[in-house]
């Protein structure tokens, strides 16, 4: 049974996400210029692969889970991941934007709540939500104990924080997402591992060929899930490791940046240029193409991102600090 979940969560997401990204592009919510970012080239990226893969996650999952409960706490932590994060993407400030979870908790500090505190906010509310709803390792119908579902509500929390920080080249997040739903198939939630991997071949692609990205909508939801997975699927001990793993990451950002490690360590360097065009070749706009007509009629408006688009300076290539509001495409 777990074989036959895992193939009906990879094709049913592969299938979403698929023609979600085909129906937005021939109609995009707002118009294609509100989903629309620069990266470091002055290129064109579209964020709109990001609701695309988010929808193939929360489908997929929903509809090849193990029981009612396992179905529902995937797909909470999915979509609630998903809307916070489609927040930060289309309505952050940004001539006030706060950069990583440190500059978020300085902001709340004096009284200001941004998209990305926001964010931190919900779906750490919506990871405990997911938590509390998944089945009982144990099997007790009542669910988990109160000290596990802050753990796992907080593991899906962070999985979700740390997906968004790989976010920040071509691929790299949905190949280190893809890495970790292969570990984590079999048994009971091998349908939301088959989900992660049917989404992340669906999007390849024009990930890989710079065209789409993910943003904080389809990095956050991607993290959640495989969060989520971890709670369902793992002993107390080993989702204690896995979240003082994320946590550890979650800090290290502040300090170092990921890009700068990962170009360092040639085995890594090597892993996240697989797939990528060579330099010089990649393709000159999203995958749709009407953003980019739309942005050469606006008169080269994505020189002057408009508001809550996130975008990066094009000269700060390296990873900024922290996370779950940062809108990296200027680093695509």
């Amino acid at each position: 049974m777990s074989a036959a979940r895992w193939v009906r969560g990879a094709l049913v997401a592969a299938a979403t996400t698929t023609v979600v990204r085909s129906l937005s592009a021939r109609t995009p919510p707002g118009g294609a210029e509100r989903w629309t970012r620069t990266n470091h080239q002055g290129a064109p990226v579209s964020l709109l692969e990001g609701p695309a893969v988010a929808a193939g996650l929360a489908v997929g999952a929903l509809l090849s889970a193990g029981s009612a409960r396992s179905a529902l706490s995937h797909t909470t932590a999915t979509v609630g991941a998903l809307a916070f994060g489609l927040v930060d993407d289309l309505a952050e400030d940004t001539s006030t934007r706060s950069k990583g979870l440190r500059g978020h908790l300085a902001a709340a500090r004096h009284g200001t709540l941004t998209t990305g505190g926001l964010k931190v906010l919900g779906i750490g509310a919506t990871g405990l939500v997911a938590a509390a709803l998944a089945p009982s390792p144990a099997g007790r119908s009542l669910g988990r104990a109160g000290a596990d579902v802050v753990v796992d509500g907080a593991l899906v929390a962070a999985a979700a924080n740390v997906a968004n920080l790989l976010d920040l080249r071509p691929g790299r997040a949905l190949k280190a997402g893809s890495a970790a739903a292969l570990l984590l198939s079999g048994g009971s939630t091998s349908g939301a591992a088959g989900a992660v991997l049917g989404s992340a071949a669906a999007g390849a692609r024009a990930d890989l060929a710079g065209t789409d990205m993910l943003g904080d909508s389809g990095a956050n939801a991607l993290g959640a899930l495989l969060g989520s997975t971890v709670v369902q699927s793992t002993s107390r001990p080993v989702r204690l490791g896995v979240l003082a793993a994320l946590v550890a990451l979650t800090v290290a950002s502040e300090r170092v940046s990921f890009s700068q490690v990962i170009a360092r360590t040639p085995w890594l360097d090597a892993v996240d240029r697989w797939g990528r065009p060579a330099p010089g070749q990649a393709a000159s706009g999203p995958a749709d193409g009407t953003a980019s007509a739309d942005s050469a009629a606006a008169g080269g408006a994505q020189s002057s991102p408009p508001a809550g688009s996130g975008t990066r300076d094009a000269q700060d290539t390296r990873d900024l600090p922290g996370s779950v509001s940062t809108d990296d495409s200027a680093d695509r």
